[in-house]
């Protein structure tokens, strides 16, 4: 067994591998760019080294700076966790060029299973099923298409090196295809320097069901069962868990055995996982799932089949890339009890997902034996723009899926993460949704139930808003009187009647009003619209602000500037802002340019994602502010769009007259 370990990645992934490392009595190496110089990674690591400045491209996806910080260390391995290089095959060539292990597969199996097309042609060979479709080397556009049309409608488009949901899109009529290849092969080349594509028949009720894998250098190979990941937002997994609801005996030991044959097929050693896509349609049933891609790493999700079998898949990623065998035969693998695994992410559920970048002004987990949290991130940390937004991950293992679903999702209501928006309410709802607990969903469950789920936007919550505006006249409106005078103005003192003021606040950008209540005591109540605070609401004060969670909901509160007066956007609020950090890929509008309501104006990418902008009506662009491939700060003003003034047409001169 090699003594020290470079770990190449950065959050959670990195803070996980070096609890395993260090356990086994192993050195452990931390990289970092500028962003992460002071990140919790790099504090848990016995050495860290700098390897550039922010942006991914030139730093942790560089091979020789973390080759030559490998050297620098005397790491004997390197890990690469999941992402950035862990399934690159030169990287890999490149550490057995310089002496240094790699914990992961061979080259040659990375290459193998690296091209989706390539593959599902491998596959095929092997007898494992795959999913119907095109996946040959012609990417002509009007080749693609007519290839769509003949698998019929609805189709995938896929990148060929994708991964993550990057360079995928679901495709429903012939007629938007050309736009959704486009934008498909925008984002592959963005992400991982490949635009070419595959397409897929899509399947009506699918559900995305994995098997672990495992296998040495001696000819051994194994599953550790399957991990049931259909909850799923923009083909980004959100929930996952272990065992499938409604697996059966029958069914396991065939996906089983596919997955077992696929990895023996290219050669492979090390943590793989393959990917299957099942018709969820009347159940799950033995011969009714298909190949659709293996990841030649350890994936996101891995502990929720820690949990089940007792496991440290880490721990056995070091033995067989130490050259050990497996530890386990497959009739010797365990699965106890059931595990579920959500992903706590930076973004803004209530509209529409947008990654929150910033300062997290607290962050704060339930102390809990029966939950396991895996971070890289605490309180006063930053979520960068420049990276995957995942703040942590929250397993729950129990003994029944019911008990398990129940216990992440109490975690999560006690759970306290401030400063940018997360995804922590949207979570519960999820876990607690009807038909998701009776084991009814597929896919598209998510997408279909956006409102039930609370993500769409929401009212405000007053208890919230209430708590917030509390803590926030604290020492004004709300101080006890320490004076006797009856002139003392911060008790509201009057002549008659209940002894109350209203004290404007805005909360999350409503005007709205406090009212505070004074007893005879000089005690002051603080209530919105008659609804006061509540205990379950935690407060905290940020600049010139408070901010209310409330069961993963974040409501902030701040006094009106009086001296900034009403200034907004104007009464046509045509003024398009860049939703969150990024970068701005393309302006599809020139100044003078007439516009229709929600026609695409611009597109910004920020956390490796597209998003488009879009025309909030009928109107005439009057100015752009920004350049394409610029960097632009949240709320940046992008361009202006005068709203179209349409005149009676039985009388023109009724605009003037009115």
């Amino acid at each position: 067994m090699f003594t020290s370990v470079l770990i190449a990645n950065r959050g959670e992934i990195a803070c996980r591998i070096m609890r395993t490392a260090k356990r086994m009595g192993l050195r452990t190496i931390a990289v970092y760019s500028d962003a992460d110089r002071d990140a919790l990674h790099t504090r848990l690591a016995d050495e860290a080294y700098r390897i550039g400045p922010a942006p991914a491209a030139q730093s942790y996806l560089v091979a020789d700076a973390i080759i030559a910080a490998a050297k620098a260390s005397g790491a004997q391995a390197i890990h690469p966790g999941y992402g950035f290089l862990s399934e690159n095959a030169a990287f890999a060539e490149a550490c057995a060029e310089a002496g240094i292990v790699f914990v992961g597969p061979p080259p040659a199996a990375i290459r193998a299973m690296g091209l989706k097309d390539r593959a599902k042609k491998l596959m095929e060979e092997a007898g494992v099923p795959v999913v119907p479709g095109y996946h040959g080397d012609l990417q002509d556009e009007r080749f693609l298409k007519q290839k769509a049309y003949e698998i019929g409608y609805p189709v995938m488009v896929k990148a060929v090196a994708g991964g993550g949901g990057k360079g995928m899109r679901r495709v429903e009529r012939h007629a938007d295809f050309d736009e959704a290849l486009a934008s498909a092969r925008r984002e592959a080349a963005s992400a991982f320097g490949d635009d070419r594509v595959l397409i897929e028949k899509f399947i009506a009720a699918p559900r995305h069901i994995e098997m672990q894998v495992f296998a040495d250098t001696h000819g051994n190979a194994i599953h550790l069962n399957e991990r049931d990941c259909s909850l799923q937002r923009r083909h980004q997994k959100v929930i996952e868990e272990a065992p499938a609801p409604g697996m059966t005996a029958q069914m396991r030991a065939s996906m089983g055995a596919a997955a077992v044959a696929a990895a023996k097929a290219v050669g492979y050693a090390g943590a793989g996982t393959i990917e299957f896509i099942a018709d969820g349609a009347g159940g799950l049933k033995a011969d009714g799932f298909w190949f659709m891609e293996m990841n030649t790493r350890l994936q996101v999700e891995h502990p929720v089949t820690e949990a089940v079998t007792g496991l440290d898949l880490v721990e056995w990623q070091f033995r067989i890339a130490a050259g050990e065998t497996l530890p386990l035969a497959q009739d010797a693998v365990p699965l106890t009890g059931h595990a579920v695994e959500a992903r706590v992410y930076a973004e803004d559920p209530e509209h529409g997902f947008l990654p929150s970048t910033g300062k997290l002004a607290a962050l704060s987990f339930p102390r809990d034996d029966a939950i396991r949290v895996d971070s890289g991130v605490e309180a006063g940390g930053e979520v960068s723009p420049f990276y995957d937004p995942m703040i942590a991950k929250m397993i729950a293992h129990a003994p029944t899926r019911a008990a398990a679903l129940a216990r992440l999702a109490d975690a999560l209501d006690r759970t306290v993460a401030a400063g940018p928006r997360t995804n922590i309410s949207f979570l519960t709802h999820l876990l607690r949704a009807d038909a998701f607990r009776a084991g009814q969903f597929d896919t598209g469950f998510i997408d279909r139930n956006l409102a039930a789920l609370g993500a769409t936007p929401q009212p405000l919550d007053k208890v919230a808003v209430a708590s917030a505006a509390a803590v926030l006249l604290d020492g004004g409106a709300q101080r006890a009187v320490s004076s006797a005078s009856p002139w003392d103005v911060a008790d509201a003192f009057q002549l008659s009647g209940p002894r109350q003021v209203s004290w404007p606040v805005v909360a999350d950008g409503e005007k709205l009003s406090a009212v505070v209540r004074y007893d005879g005591d000089g005690r002051a109540s603080v209530s919105v619209d008659d609804v006061t605070g509540g205990g379950d609401v935690t407060v905290l004060r940020a600049p010139e602000a408070a901010i209310a969670v409330r069961k993963g909901r974040q409501t902030r509160v701040a006094l009106p500037d009086f001296a900034a007066g009403d200034s907004d956007d104007g009464a046509g609020g045509g003024v398009v802002r860049a939703p969150m950090h990024g970068k701005m890929l393309a302006v599809l509008v020139e100044a003078g340019a007439s516009v229709t309501k929600g026609q695409r104006v611009a597109i910004i990418e920020a956390m490796k994602m597209e998003h488009t902008l879009l025309a909030p009506f009928d109107g005439v662009v009057q100015d752009i502010a920004v350049a394409a491939q610029t960097q632009v700060p949240e709320g940046a003003r992008i361009m202006t769009i005068e709203p179209m003034i349409v005149e009676d047409a039985a009388d023109p001169s009724a605009a003037q007259t009115a």
